[in-house]
């Protein structure tokens, strides 16, 4: 890549990029964008905590139901602890770290903000105070992991799924954050990666994770002969509601400021969003006769999903194009490919979070192309739409293979320290009684 392609993406990412966390010059605090921030942090939170925990909650059987939304809870807990102690040091701190030159700090950050070392009321980045921006990216580090239980629900002992997720955040998320986010010297942002706010951090990341993790725990006892219908439909479109209201914080909050860039990523998220519930819904009518409530949730999601990398930086009649081909092509593989490879991705999150963040990761080398209007500054005669569609597909494909490679170790190694699954007598009762002694219905 050129000097001047360089310089076009950093003034890009400087503008749309949530990772980047050091100011380059003298910042003043903007009460107006600071007040965005804190809504839209609280968004992101609210598409956790209870938009997922209710959205996978009602699409497992009625007697693993608790079990579903505790693990979204602990998860929570847990990460917001551990992004406190060192998560948002290695993930942001730019140290040692040089445009260009590839070492140890292009794939991790240092430990000099470890325990928030440095942070007062004063401290800024952007225009914001740095304890926002943290909470902020804190949200993101929780909702990853998070969307992992979808692919081993009703399956996984809780005490491994704390210790997996523990690890996984240290040795997965965290550096995947920082190549892409962290500013110069991160690898992914030396290549070029399009990634406004986490298609690859966070939906391929955690689809894949979901893919590796249910094919090392095997199938639900029974699956797929069994009968394994959503206990609560209910829950589940109220969940994807709430993931559809939080997710304006999730993609417009990604400007880091109240201002054209976030009044794009929202026009563009509802759009893309609202083509692919369609396109997925009339999908399954037309291939299965009826129009279902399960399937328009899922069209919601996989819109969402594939617009985040993208909301920055592409126009709308790029989002309606992205949002009709996310819900094409996630409803094929959440339905027909699971069903002829044999995996049990039980609430489909490589199905949705991992095909969705693909399509949505390379459509957005395409789309954001001011030709095709786009507001992608990068492109240019050096640097054509094919230029940024290689340097996307790159970003997926160094994504997919660390995340595969680095999960099944953790899975592998936790197995034979621990053991991952409950017993077949424990998956019979359900994960509510066997693992927490409790039941989500008392009737």
């Amino acid at each position: 890549m050129t000097l001047r392609k360089l310089a076009g993406l950093g003034a890009l990412l400087s503008l749309v990029t949530p990772g980047l966390a050091m100011a380059a010059d003298e910042v003043v605090l903007n009460s107006g964008d600071t007040a965005w921030m804190i809504v839209a942090t609280a968004l992101v939170l609210f598409m956790t905590i209870p938009g997922l925990a209710l959205f996978y909650g009602g699409m497992v059987r009625s007697k693993n139901v608790l079990s579903v939304m505790m693990q979204c809870f602990a998860i929570t807990g847990l990460i917001s602890i551990l992004w406190v102690v060192y998560g948002y040091s290695i993930t942001f701190d730019v140290t040692g770290m040089e445009q260009g030159v590839v070492n140890f700090n292009s794939f991790i950050g240092g430990l000099s903000k470890a325990f928030l070392a440095g942070v007062t009321p004063a401290s800024l980045t952007y225009a914001i105070p740095e304890s926002v921006f943290i909470v902020f990216q804190m949200t993101f580090a929780i909702i990853t992991p998070a969307l992992i239980v979808g692919a081993f629900a009703e399956r996984m002992k809780f005490s491994a799924m704390l210790v997996f997720m523990a690890v996984w955040f240290t040795l997965v998320y965290a550096p995947i954050a920082h190549m892409v986010w962290s500013g110069n010297g991160g690898l992914m942002w030396d290549w070029g990666v399009l990634d406004f706010a986490g298609g690859t951090v966070v939906h391929i990341n955690a689809g894949i994770a979901g893919l590796v993790a249910c094919l090392v725990l095997g199938k639900r006892k029974g699956y797929p002969t069994t009968p394994m219908a959503p206990h609560n439909l209910g829950f589940t479109l109220i969940g994807a509601a709430m993931l559809w209201i939080g997710w304006f914080g999730f993609n417009a909050g990604s400007a880091v400021a109240a201002n054209g860039t976030a009044g794009m990523a929202m026009l563009v998220t509802q759009i893309a969003t609202a083509a692919a519930a369609l396109s997925w819904m009339f999908a399954e009518w037309i291939t299965h006769g009826k129009p279902s409530a399960l399937g328009i949730a899922s069209g919601v999601v996989a819109g969402l999903v594939a617009i985040t990398p993208a909301a920055g930086t592409v126009g709308p009649m790029g989002a309606l194009v992205i949002g009709l081909a996310a819900g094409v092509i996630c409803y094929f593989c959440a339905t027909s490919l699971k069903r002829k490879l044999g995996y049990d991705d039980s609430l489909d999150a490589f199905g949705v979070h991992g095909i969705g963040g693909i399509v949505g990761a390379l459509l957005t080398g395409v789309f954001a192309a001011p030709a095709l209007g786009g507001f992608g500054t990068v492109y240019s005669e050096e640097n054509s739409i094919l230029d940024q569609f290689i340097t996307q597909f790159q970003g997926v494909a160094f994504t997919v293979v660390y995340t595969a490679i680095v999960t099944f170790v953790i899975l592998k190694v936790l197995d034979l320290v621990m053991g991952l699954r409950i017993s077949e007598e424990e998956e019979t009762v359900g994960l509510d009684l066997a693992q927490h002694n409790e039941r989500g219905y008392n009737l």
